[in-house]
């Protein structure tokens, strides 16, 4: 039976960190599928590394791995870092905010099983998902940049802008790590358009892609990391995607 990855950045989530880690380990080992959560945790002044310790007491080292770093180097380097780190032959993605529910990654692993695709993209906007907890604007925001996106770059997924993926790593991985370390020293794609730009691409080198419905949920505890800042990156983002 193939072993799965789950990469889960953080920074300041030791409220969320305990209960995401909980709902990923029942909902795996109730259905058998073997797998480690890899925590990489950019020094969180809030006590995160010390939660993610405490958790790998609990469910031992071969479950929880801990792949801390010193600082703040950007989502795109985190996920550099936590591949560098991962034994599975499948890596899924996803937020360790609760907005990503990990009732999902077996629905993942059975469309990749049905498609054999090299990625699986969880997707908001089809029928079966949906987004809760956003005001008008936030959703306002998502859809132009997903519809801005599409009109640019005709990516061929329905949610270019959703973070909760699973890849195969034994196809393609290698080439994604390629991918990865590439925009890294570019100093490009640093932040949430990484996951973008990261379909772009795969798609470019030919890898297959299907998609799975979810429902994203905004976050309950701690404050959202999605501020002005990282608007102004996607739209900077996109733009050199476009002239790339």
């Amino acid at each position: 039976m193939e072993f799965y990855s789950i990469l889960l950045p953080t920074y300041n989530e030791r409220e969320n960190l305990p209960l995401v880690t909980w709902l990923i380990c029942s909902e795996l080992r109730q259905r058998s599928i073997p797998f480690e959560v890899i925590v990489i945790d950019d020094n969180s002044p809030d006590g995160t590394l010390q939660v993610a310790e405490q958790l790998q007491q609990i469910y031992g080292k071969e479950t929880i791995v801990l792949a801390p770093r010193p600082g703040k180097l950007g989502l795109g380097s985190a996920y550099v870092h936590g591949l560098q780190h991962a034994r599975g032959s499948f890596v899924v993605i996803m937020d360790a905010d609760m907005s990503h529910h990990p009732k999902f990654i077996p629905e993942f692993i059975q469309k990749q099983r049905e498609t054999d695709a090299d990625i699986v993209t969880g997707t908001r906007y089809v029928r079966g998902g949906g987004v809760y907890g956003w005001d008008l604007r936030r959703k306002l925001t998502s859809r132009v940049a997903n519809y801005i996106a599409h009109v640019a770059l005709n990516p061929g997924v329905s949610d270019l802008t959703g973070s909760f993926r699973l890849y195969r790593k034994q196809a393609c991985l290698a080439a994604l790590f390629a991918v990865l370390a590439a925009c890294v020293e570019r100093t490009l794609s640093r932040g949430y358009v990484f996951q973008m730009e990261m379909v772009v691409r795969a798609r470019e080198m030919g890898f297959s892609i299907a998609e799975v419905p979810i429902t994203f949920v905004d976050r309950v505890y701690g404050e959202s990391k999605l501020g002005n800042a990282e608007v102004v990156a996607y739209l900077k983002g996109l733009w050199s995607l476009m002239w790339r």
